[in-house]
Formats: structure tokens, sequence, C-alpha cells
């Protein structure tokens, strides 16, 4: 059954929630509509859906979970549901975005907008929901992973806030970034994705911008990559230069190439040696003092 109501904080309705299940809910991002909405059907209204742990088990961060899917469509499953369930089921709170792209006809500047709402939106309500807001991370997907990498890289705040949540800071705290598209307009770019957001005859100068290897500064938060060997679609090489960019700047990082495994694997279940990452991953969150051992 669901059950529709507002979320109301000093007598100002920020967002509409509804309540999916006991331990799950839906928030639209934008209550008076999306920047750049082209309508207002449910495709303009970006949105997240919010997994809550347990009490017996929850931990005081949450990960912002960019789905993949090339910017021209989300998978909602293997790289949103799925993950949903894999951090629940240690008590870290998951926040699965449902981002603009082309498939709803949306490209450049609306991901970005719309991870940087998210991650606002749950530093938000970070003491509601029992989290560390110095604890807020984002995670991607291949594009989704891009998108997750260009919140880690372009976090300037709003000059003029619209609102209460505009006045948070949309720097996530760390990335996790699995097989992600990083490259722009170079040999290993995954041109689809590219062309997506920003089109085929895109400017250098909004290339440059999006190519999120050239963006890394000392300010780009910790970062967890995994990616195969064998990936042809979104190769390696994507997250080496991203490692490199990141070392050159000493940001802490760790990168996870496997020899076997094609693109876009999520959890890698049943994937013999893949299927390892997410417990490297977690032992790297626990590393980094975002998890409790």
């Amino acid at each position: 059954m669901f059950v529709l109501c507002s979320l109301v904080f000093m007598n100002t309705v920020f967002v509409n929630i509804v309540v999916c299940a006991a331990e799950q809910k839906q928030i639209t991002l934008w209550e008076q509509g999306a920047p750049n909405a082209l309508g207002t059907e449910e495709k303009d209204k970006p949105r997240i859906t919010v997994w809550f742990p347990d009490k017996n088990k929850a931990t005081d961060i949450a990960v912002v979970v960019c789905p993949g899917g090339g910017y021209g469509g989300l998978a909602l499953d293997h790289e949103g549901k799925q993950i949903g369930e894999w951090f629940h089921s240690f008590g870290v709170t998951a926040v699965i975005l449902e981002y603009r792209h082309r498939g709803k006809g949306y490209g450049h500047p609306n991901p970005l907008l719309d991870v940087q709402r998210a991650i606002r939106v749950v530093r938000f309500h970070a003491k509601d929901w029992g989290i560390d807001p110095e604890k807020i991370g984002v995670m991607g997907f291949s594009a989704g992973g891009h998108l997750a990498s260009t919140a880690g890289t372009h976090f300037d705040n709003i000059k003029e806030p619209n609102d209460e949540i505009d006045k948070m800071s949309c720097r996530p705290d760390f990335m996790i970034l699995c097989y992600p598209v990083i490259l722009f307009d170079a040999k290993f770019t995954h041109r689809g994705s590219q062309n997506n957001l920003i089109g085929a005859d895109a400017p250098k100068e909004l290339i440059d911008y999006y190519s999120n290897e050239k963006q890394v500064t000392e300010k780009t938060p910790p970062t967890f990559i995994f990616f195969t060997d064998e990936d042809t679609a979104v190769p390696a090489e994507n997250g080496i230069e991203f490692y490199l960019a990141l070392r050159k700047y000493k940001v802490p990082v760790e990168l996870h190439i496997y020899q076997k495994g094609a693109h876009g694997q999520g959890l890698a279940k049943n994937r013999t040696g893949n299927e390892t990452w997410p417990e490297l991953c977690k032992a790297w969150l626990i590393n980094n003092g975002f998890l409790k051992k």
C-alpha cells in the first residue's frame, strides 16, 4: 500500500514523499519543478528513492547511487535496486537517483544539477535520518560513474539559493566509481555517453569541462574505483587516468582492475573473482573512516 504525505520543516513544504515500504521513501527533488524542466510529466521530475537501514544495523553514512545507462536510460535494477539491497544489508542509507537523461529529452547540465540536488537533499535531512553530514558519498556505474565523478569534481555552491536545501554543500565526502566513463573526446571515450550528455558537436570548453580527469583538485574526495580488463565498452584506461590525476593531487584513491569480466556487472554476483569487489569496497570504507568495522 502506498501512502502519500509531505515533509514539512518550519511550516515550509520542501519535498513530496511517497512511502513505498517501511524502509523506503521516494522524494521528488524539486517541489516547484526542476530547473530547465520541459514539462510536468513524471519524466520531468527527477527523484530519489531512499532505502533506510534497519535500526539494529544502521550506520551514520549515506550513499547517493547513480545507475548507468549511457545518459540515455537508467539501469535501475542491477545498478539501482540491487545496490540499495546491498547497502541495506550492512546498515548504509542508500539513495537511488533517477536523474534526467537524453531518453527523457535532457542533456547538459541537467544530470549534474540532479545529482547535486540529491546530495543537498540528503545533507539537509541528515540529522533527521541519522546521517553524519560529513559521511555522504556518491556512487555511480558506467555513465552513472561519470555523473558521480562529475559531482566529485564540480561542486561549487549555488550563489543565489532558491530554498534552504540549496544552501547545503553538494560536495560528496567520498566516491565509489564502478567501470565509470571518465574521458571525453579521447581514444577510450564511450561516445554514446558523451553525445547523449553534451551532443556530437560540443565545443572544446564543454568537452574539457566534462573530462573529469582534467577537473581533479586537492579538494576532490577520496575515491574507490573498480574496472575489468576485458571491458571494451568503457575501457579501464578511464579509471587509470582518473587514478593518476587523483594521485597527482594526493587524494586518497584505490583502484581495482580485474582480469576477467565484461561491462555492466553491477554487484558481479556469481562472477568468479569479480564478485569480491563489494567486500573490497566495504574494507575501503572502513579503512578511510567512513564505516566502522
